[in-house]
């Protein structure tokens, strides 16, 4: 089912399964050769992803009426009912098997497809700890401010894109005419394709060139998607990396906080709070630390052993140990790393903007150099005559 279904046919041969589902909007055909999975009615995985305006509606919500006392399923129930359109049919399904009994974690895994991982793993933290105000109340912020930074690189890419567009249209047009005004020995051909034909030719050419770029970051993005290789190459890249690390400790300080707070047990608490990060290059080193702890080795030394963290972290930890007041120093550090990561994603939509215009000037630069060694050589063969 892909938000409404309309009817859905099964046909069961010796164990083997052949569902068809005719969805409006879209419609999908499933032929799976294997048993029918447990998930009963089949649709999480293939809900569409929650725009990020509406995810963020939604955090709210779930903010405000729960910090307000309303149960979590009152709370969905109402949202699929009145919320948004992308949220009501999930929000409805979610709201059902809470009544069932299923945990939140559960249902929400059968949404795969609907939520970002991130929230996934932030809300089965809020549901460990009992904290899950708190927790939608991060993500809200979170989103928040993915969403003004989306917004600020459209922004400021709007005016460089269309001149990208307008002076691919100036180079086309201007091959097309030189093509025809030269006759027999054109002025200007695009890989000796002169004319109208050579214009359409550079036409195709930037277009397959920025569609292969598109094609190469999307397959790069999904193969490498919570990824521990792709994660810790991410970090590793100047203006990004540093602001993703702050990120991850925003998270990781946030989790760890409301672990330590709920009574649980520093070793589940450290692996959730890694967990909570959404980077899988964090979430890797949970065994190590948590074997370090196991063994009898204090906080700040399986913390330092992991190598994640800078060493002003590991002597803040030190010294909160000694005062037993870790959760109180998390709390402070949450609020650190949350300013730093606002700071660095500004600085890093200004870089992502800046690259866009470097490309565009470097495309225009050349094309006018271009033009300019065309009009001197006729001019230097006008001499000659």
């Amino acid at each position: 089912m892909c938000f409404e279904e309309i009817a859905a046919i099964e046909e069961h041969d010796a164990g083997q399964v052949t569902r068809i589902v005719l969805c409006r909007i879209r419609f999908h055909v499933y032929i799976v050769g294997r048993p029918l999975p447990e998930n009963p009615d089949g649709t999480g995985m293939f809900s569409r992803r929650i725009p990020l305006p509406d995810l963020i509606d939604l955090c709210r919500v779930l903010r405000h009426q729960l910090g307000a006392g309303l149960a979590l399923h009152q709370v969905l129930k109402k949202q699929g009912e009145r919320g948004r359109n992308s949220v009501r049919v999930i929000a409805g399904r979610l709201a059902e098997k809470l009544l069932k009994g299923i945990s939140l974690s559960d249902a929400l895994d059968a949404e795969v497809g609907a939520f970002p991982p991130l929230f996934l793993s932030m809300a089965n933290l809020g549901e460990t700890t009992g904290h899950l105000t708190e927790v939608f109340g991060e993500l809200e912020r979170y989103y928040q401010l993915e969403l003004q930074m989306r917004r600020q690189f459209r922004s400021a890419s709007v005016m460089p894109s269309a001149q990208f567009v307008f002076a691919v249209l100036v180079v086309a047009a201007v091959i097309w005419i030189l093509g025809i005004i030269g006759g027999n020995k054109p002025l200007l051909t695009f890989f000796g394709i002169p004319g109208g034909l050579g214009a359409a030719a550079f036409l195709c050419s930037v277009s397959s060139v920025l569609a292969l770029i598109a094609i190469t970051y999307l397959l790069i993005s999904r193969i490498g998607r919570q990824k521990v290789w792709m994660d810790r190459f991410l970090l590793a890249v100047p203006a990004l990396g540093p602001c993703l690390y702050s990120l991850a400790m925003s998270r990781f300080t946030l989790a760890l906080q409301l672990t330590l707070d709920s009574g649980l047990s520093i070793t589940k608490g450290l692996r959730l709070s890694l967990e909570a990060t959404g980077n899988a290059h964090f979430a890797a080193h949970a065994d190590a630390i948590v074997n370090t702890l196991k063994n009898g080795q204090p906080l700040h030394e399986a913390i330092e052993a992991s190598k994640l963290f800078t060493s002003d972290f590991v002597e803040m930890i030190v010294s909160s140990e000694i005062a037993g007041s870790v959760p109180e120093m998390m709390r402070h550090l949450q609020q650190q790393y949350h300013e730093e990561t606002a700071r660095r994603m500004t600085m890093l939509t200004r870089v992502a903007a800046g690259a866009v215009w470097l490309a565009v000037a470097t495309f225009i630069v050349i094309a006018i150099f271009k033009l300019a060694s065309i009009y001197f050589d006729a001019l230097a063969g006008v001499g000659k005559i």
